[in-house]
């Protein structure tokens, strides 16, 4: 419990540059910015515990593609701490959309996002904001169809094939889930979680596994955490 209400105070904060010009001992981006995030944690009355600075990334990247960003997210899985700072909404990504759907993949973590110029920049509803989230979602949608649609179609060719009914994947059981979220808590004495690959492991020796009878891979056991009980 003591933990958790750490957490809670505690913050990463997230810097980046979007040239080579820009990176530097005597340029004052990166200066800039940990004077803008360290301010508004002041004020705010939280900790700043760890940074991490991608340097020369354009804001058009994707922000899962970016190694710093990257690093964070690892650090987040390994840890209570669920709130990030910016110095500006432009500093997490300066395409509307990379920003929309950034934000959206850290909401599904339950990772508060915020910009220290403007603490609610992220969640509020603007009208470009609500139709680029419409969009977003409009895509998500029909992408999420094509896949079924494509999926179904398989299996159907699959079963004519062999001549019997093809099924598609089973969802993974609820007590792997359950199991995954006990081997991912806290070490009482260290404080730190298990990587996801060794929480896999121990999975595999449960006798829980993927389809194809291998240890779950890093990217599964996540979604097993993050799914809702």
């Amino acid at each position: 419990m003591k933990g958790k209400q750490m957490a809670k105070h505690e913050a990463l904060a997230y810097y980046r540059t979007s040239s080579a010009s820009n990176v530097g001992a005597d340029k004052d981006s990166l200066a800039r910015q940990k004077a803008a995030v360290e301010a508004y944690a002041k004020r705010a009355g939280l900790t700043i515990v760890a940074e991490f600075y991608d340097a020369a990334v354009s804001g058009a990247d994707p922000v899962d593609t970016r190694p710093g960003f990257a690093d964070m997210l690892e650090r987040i899985a390994g840890n209570g701490v669920r709130k990030i700072i910016v110095e500006t909404a432009s500093r997490f990504a300066r395409d509307l959309i990379v920003q929309e759907t950034g934000h959206s993949m850290l909401q599904r973590l339950g990772i508060e996002l915020i910009a220290a110029d403007s603490p609610d920049s992220f969640v509020d509803e603007t009208p470009t904001a609500t139709l680029i989230r419409q969009i977003l979602g409009a895509v998500s949608q029909f992408e999420k169809a094509m896949v079924v649609a494509k999926l179904r179609g398989a299996r159907d060719r699959k079963s004519r094939e062999i001549g019997r009914r093809v099924e598609g994947r089973k969802p993974v059981p609820a007590e792997a889930i359950a199991l995954a979220r006990r081997l991912n808590r806290k070490n009482p004495r260290t404080g730190e979680r298990p990587s996801l690959r060794t929480v896999a492991a121990k999975l595999a020796e449960a006798g829980f596994t993927g389809p194809s009878g291998a240890p779950y891979g890093a990217e599964s056991v996540k979604r097993m955490l993050s799914t809702s009980n």
